[in-house]
């Protein structure tokens, strides 16, 4: 049994490993209006090193390029910078993202006129095309930003493995639901706070220490389940809430990538959140389904050998996620502080 541990422990950190590395979170494009019919074009891509997602936003014919495109690669991420002029105006013309259709990612779209109209839409493999609307409401910005909150939860590896792990670590629908509520509350506390500008806390030691927090859970899963009592068994709501302050500052650097809507700042950060929340429940409700589903295997199956035991099945998935968690931490320290 400790062999078959070991080897799903390396698949799961090689597995999981590059799904976080080559995590496609939404690029973005900005078009902000300077002058009458001038506009800075923002266009921000997902990329690995000097490599980008090959897709390219394609502006109508009618906005000539007026200065050229300086472009720059971050660390996780493409950045093109340059000016348009479209003398008349972009309203009612189409907006298209080439080789969105053939991609795995969106591309959240804003563009800002002179008299603080901002018109957000959220594109996608399926749309990767809109007619420039002539205004927009808060309407318009509360469901892209939604999707945007739940692609981000869906898309985000290591914060799915940590509610994943309070439910490892929970017994109980109440307790369960407490634990996870708790979590939220706090994120959604450090969420707003940060994209207010009220926290300003840099990101690689809170991505590094998002780690440790789903390593550190793992470790109370295997104490749990060899009968150590501790704090995080006894109250772990409390843990929830202190290492969900840690998560939320993680969902604002992701919405800081593509900021808020000066007119509609309440509804984006709102919608965002209530979309987080939303994929969350959504991955609560497949995993508690799936917990479900093996226990009634086990007890048709009972026996201390059994591979799909609850005990042996906790052991796997702790130390699984432990072991991912680990490499998370080492990698984020390594790339954050001394690469």
């Amino acid at each position: 049994m400790i062999r078959l541990i070991l080897a799903i422990w390396a698949l799961a950190v090689i597995v999981v490993g590059q799904a976080q590395a080559h995590d496609l979170r939404p690029a973005y494009l900005a078009l902000t209006e300077t002058a009458p019919d001038a506009y800075a074009v923002f266009w921000k891509v997902p990329a690995m090193g000097e490599r980008r997602l090959a897709i390219a936003p394609q502006l109508p014919r009618s906005a000539i390029e007026s200065t050229p495109r300086e472009g720059v690669f971050l660390a996780d991420a493409y950045v093109e910078r340059w000016a348009v002029r479209a003398p008349a105006g972009l309203t009612g013309d189409t907006i298209a993202i080439d080789g969105l259709a053939e991609s795995r990612t969106d591309v959240l779209v804003r563009i800002e006129r002179l008299n603080g109209e901002v018109s957000t839409v959220r594109l996608t493999p399926a749309a990767p095309s809109f007619e420039v609307p002539a205004a927009a409401g808060w309407q318009q910005v509360a469901v892209a930003y939604l999707w945007l909150g739940v692609e981000h939860i869906l898309l985000g590896v290591d914060h799915l493995i940590f509610v994943l792990a309070l439910i490892m670590l929970v017994r109980g629908w109440k307790r369960i639901a407490l634990t996870i509520t708790a979590f939220t509350l706090a994120h959604s506390i450090t969420l707003g706070a940060a994209t207010l500008g009220y926290l300003d806390v840099p990101g690689p030691p809170v991505e590094a220490l998002i780690a440790l927090s789903i390593a550190l859970v793992a470790v109370e899963i295997v104490n749990a389940e060899r009968g150590r009592q501790s704090l995080a068994s006894r109250f772990p709501w409390l843990i929830a809430f202190a290492f969900g302050l840690l998560h939320g500052l993680g969902f604002a650097g992701a919405l800081s990538d593509v900021g808020l809507p000066a007119h509609a700042i309440p509804a984006a950060l709102l919608f965002f959140n209530l979309g987080v929340e939303l994929g969350q429940l959504l991955f609560v409700a497949v995993a508690m389904a799936l917990f479900a589903i093996l226990h009634r295997i086990s007890v048709a199956f009972p026996g201390p050998r059994a591979y799909w035991s609850q005990a042996w099945l906790r052991f796997a998935g702790a130390y699984c996620i432990g072991g991912i968690a680990s490499f998370w931490l080492i990698e984020r320290i390594y790339s954050g502080f001394w690469a």
